[in-house]
């Protein structure tokens, strides 16, 4: 099972509703895809490193203990109402949903696809991902 099957399976257990990955990959196209479309974890992690708020958050996520928790509200701050709307209408629930889907899921899926730190050394380390966020961000 690929990380997007796993993330189409978790979101599914935390919305209660059964996705299908097919028809997921849509609507995280416009959340967690690059300017190519491709999924993009590193990015998402970079953009959560540069958030002084969030920045352990991800740290626990990519390490090999235990995750920390989100917010819905921290969910919906990250990926804005817009992103975060139209990923909700594609999958047919609420903004307040898919974030509290998004807050359930996104941990799991960031520290599965990790595994054990390696998505932070294919970001180039903390730094790489301090980089990464300061490039989103001058975009």
């Amino acid at each position: 099972m690929n990380i997007i099957e796993i993330g189409a399976q978790l979101l599914s257990e935390k919305l209660g509703m059964d996705l299908d990955p097919n028809a997921v990959a849509p609507a995280r196209s416009g959340l967690l895809s690059n300017d190519a479309g491709e999924l993009d974890l590193a990015g998402l992690a970079g953009k959560m490193a540069s958030s002084g708020n969030l920045s352990a958050v991800i740290g626990s996520w990519l390490g090999d203990g235990a995750n920390d928790a989100i917010s819905a509200e921290n969910i919906m701050s990250l990926f804005g109402n817009d992103k975060l709307g139209a990923f909700a209408q594609q999958l047919g629930v609420s903004s307040e949903d898919a974030a509290s889907g998004l807050a359930g899921a996104l941990p799991d899926i960031m520290d599965k696809s990790s595994s054990g730190g390696s998505l932070l050394d294919l970001a180039g380390g903390a730094g790489g991902l301090l980089g990464a966020a300061s490039a989103f961000f001058k975009k």
